[in-house]
């Protein structure tokens, strides 16, 4: 709960499900209580199933190579690489919507450190006004790009 709380809800709001293993730490009934005060379904993967996760199995392998490509070059600890791994992941798009992680959870798209080298048109003609006004215009149309990816993915079960 503890988790949660830090990483989810306090970085994004109170999600409307949750979709977890069937660890006893998630079936436990202090966790149900816990989840029902604040409104959220729980929802579990198949036991022993993992192909019935399929986002999931599909995501953690990409970050599983990464982590290996960049201990491959660097050498190190692997939670040390993480971090990396996860930025890259978050600010690459994704095939399946065109859009990045990043963007579909800020509305907006992350600054990376090579926009800052050479500037792109971006950076250059940033205000601070005129990003507000973006991002307030923006929310408008940010749940049906968060939808895109469920639409790509349900596609893709129905072929």
């Amino acid at each position: 709960m503890k988790f949660i709380w830090k990483n989810i809800i306090c970085h994004f709001g109170i999600p409307r499900e949750i979709i977890s293993d069937n660890g006893r730490q998630f079936q436990g009934r202090k966790i149900q209580e816990w989840c029902q005060g604040l409104r959220i379904k729980q929802r579990f993967t198949t036991v022993a199933h993992p192909q019935a996760n399929g986002q999931v199995e599909v995501t953690n392998r990409i970050l599983v190579q990464g982590i290996k490509r960049r201990l491959e070059r660097v050498g190190g600890n692997w939670a040390e690489e993480l971090t990396s791994v996860l930025w890259a992941y978050r600010t690459t798009p994704r095939g399946s919507t065109g859009e990045t992680p990043f963007s579909l959870v800020y509305g907006t798209e992350a600054i990376i450190p090579a926009e800052l080298g050479m500037p792109s048109h971006r950076v250059m003609n940033f205000s601070e006004e005129c990003n507000e006004n973006l991002l307030r215009e923006n929310l408008d149309l940010i749940e049906e790009l968060r939808k895109k990816p469920f639409y790509a993915y349900k596609d893709t079960r129905i072929s």
